[in-house]
């Protein structure tokens, strides 16, 4: 594909409009940041970054999942019996190691050949009963485990030419060790070789699934285990594992990906979108109807835009940016809501290309978007607003066409409703969107020209008091974009009405960071005051 086919960052759009610095900047910033900060939203992040493997691969009618273990009587007999386990499984093997010992002599000596049928059906139900002590409660008895010291019996179970059933379960227990604290999940650091190795294309697909589930755990728990994951080399046979027909295995091994995609450092991201077949599997599996492989898969379009300019040219080529903006507009599930709001976020944040070849005011995809971003607006679940004002800041920060249709939209009493009454974290990204509705395109360094009919309507609205609310935050970058904006009001309302405005309700929050510590916050507050009412202002007093 030649260079100049594929979309480029551009620098024209302004994710901060007020700030005379390319938006280009600020964006791939904050897409980074927001990559690094899905690992820290408290209950999602932590139930999509480690999973318990609860479904049996293989048929299996003895399977039984009991009631979940709470008292301490019952979890000290959970982890006798695990130990106990354990210690079956040491003598198992050690009696299939004895067995293969004597058959070796046997041929040699006495050419017979003693079967060990028996032993490996052994070492087969020892494990399977493991796996199912690992997997009855929601705290399994990992401690336990390790401490009678299964991880080097379950690597052993794990060598090549062992049996299916074997290497699944021995994987199946990997898997739900690493779901456990950091400390557990290190412990699988001697079986990650192995676990790389079967998910390469020779093993069988449950096996390579099951592996991919556990590599997926590990990657979950940080920086530190992903990069060794990468240099083990991960990627490539996880990347080709999600290519599968197969749904539960194309969304296991997305799943995985996008836990080892997780940053902050762009590299894993740069690498896969190089491996042959990737886009064309991330766009396969979004026209899919299945919602589960679908939400894994955008997921992993998440973190490629957050962190490849690459991946987004290639993205926004392949019609990623379509596809994404039908789910958003068909699907009611807040789990693939949340991560096709974010990925629409860092395309239009990344690439001038999104909203001036794609989001053509007038087209079909536009207003399909915006209306899929309004019933986000009106959804009860904080993550969702936040997320769709940040889509929506961003093409607000697009041309006069956009901003107008914005402006023109049911979108703005959500959003000014959203200003005033929301969450902090809401209330900052509505403003940002309701800033960029204020101001023209510039060029670089130049400062921003009004639109004065926006701001006129904001404030009439109501929403100068919300921030005024920001200006007096605690947060440096939320303060600086309140004044901003009471910077546009002083300068931009007729009749010299805005300094009437902002003396009344922003004067004192202003006044605030005479002092203040940080200097930028403290020189654009003092700069204003003085611009705006005199040197001497305040002095009197």
């Amino acid at each position: 594909m030649a260079d100049d086919d594929v979309p480029q960052p551009s620098s024209q759009y302004r994710r901060e409009a007020f700030k005379a610095s390319a938006v280009h900047n600020t964006s791939a910033q904050r897409r980074r940041q927001l990559a690094v900060a899905v690992g820290k939203e408290k209950r999602e992040a932590l139930i999509r970054a480690k999973r318990l493997c609860r479904e049996a691969f293989f048929e299996d009618n003895e399977v039984s999942l009991e009631r979940d273990m709470d008292t301490d009587e019952e979890k000290t007999i959970l982890d006798a019996q695990t130990s106990q386990t354990v210690d079956d499984l040491k003598s198992a093997l050690t009696y299939h190691f004895l067995l293969a010992f004597i058959n070796l002599i046997g041929l040699v000596y006495f050419n017979q050949n003693i079967s060990g049928k028996g032993a490996t059906q052994k070492k087969v139900e020892t494990l399977r009963e493991l796996r199912r002590l690992l997997s009855k409660s929601e705290v399994p008895p990992v401690k336990a485990a390790l401490q009678a010291g299964v991880i080097p019996l379950l690597v052993q179970c794990l060598a090549f030419g062992s049996p299916d059933e074997q290497l699944l379960e021995a994987a199946w227990c990997l898997t739900n060790i690493a779901a456990g604290d950091p400390e557990e999940t290190k412990s699988l650091m001697p079986a990650l070789p192995l676990l790389v190795a079967h998910i390469g294309e020779k093993s069988l697909v449950a096996i390579a699934e099951q592996c991919a589930w556990a590599l997926g755990n590990v990657a979950g728990e940080g920086e530190e285990l992903r990069n060794i994951l990468l240099a083990q080399g991960a990627l490539l046979p996880l990347a080709r594992l999600m290519m599968s027909d197969k749904g539960s295995t194309a969304r296991t091994a997305a799943w995985a990906l996008s836990n080892l995609l997780k940053g902050p450092h762009p590299k894993a991201a740069s690498e896969l979108i190089k491996i042959k077949g990737v886009i064309d599997a991330i766009v396969q599996h979004l026209r899919k109807e299945d919602d589960e492989l679908v939400t894994e898969v955008a997921w992993v379009v998440v973190y490629l835009s957050a962190l490849s300019e690459v991946a987004v040219g290639l993205l926004l080529k392949n019609d990623v940016a379509q596809l994404l903006v039908g789910k958003l507009a068909a699907s009611e599930s807040l789990q693939l809501l949340i991560p096709v709001l974010r990925s629409l976020g860092n395309l239009v944040a990344a690439d001038g290309y999104m909203t001036d070849k794609i989001l053509i005011v007038g087209y079909n995809i536009t207003e399909q978007l915006l209306s899929g971003l309004i019933k986000c607006l009106k959804n009860e679940h904080r993550v969702l607003k936040k997320e769709a004002a940040w889509v929506l800041s961003n093409i607000a920060a697009g041309s006069i066409k956009h901003k107008e249709l914005i402006y023109s939209s049911e979108a703005m009493p959500l959003l000014i409703h959203l200003l005033l009454n929301a969450t902090f974290d809401i209330r900052k990204e509505v403003a940002y969107t309701l800033g960029n509705l204020c101001v023209a395109p510039s060029k670089d360094l130049e400062q921003p020209s009004i639109i004065v009919h926006h701001l006129v309507s904001l404030i009439e609205h109501g929403c100068l008091p919300g921030f005024v609310h920001l200006v007096r935050s605690v947060d440096i970058q939320s303060a600086r974009l309140g004044l901003q904006f009471l910077e546009l009001v002083m300068r931009g309302m007729p009749n010299g009405e805005g300094l009437k405005l902002v003396e009344e309700d922003g004067i004192d929050a202003m006044e605030r960071f005479q002092f203040h510590e940080n200097e930028e916050i403290r020189n654009m507050a003092n700069g204003l005051i003085d611009k705006y009412f005199g040197e001497d202002y305040g002095l009197d007093e």
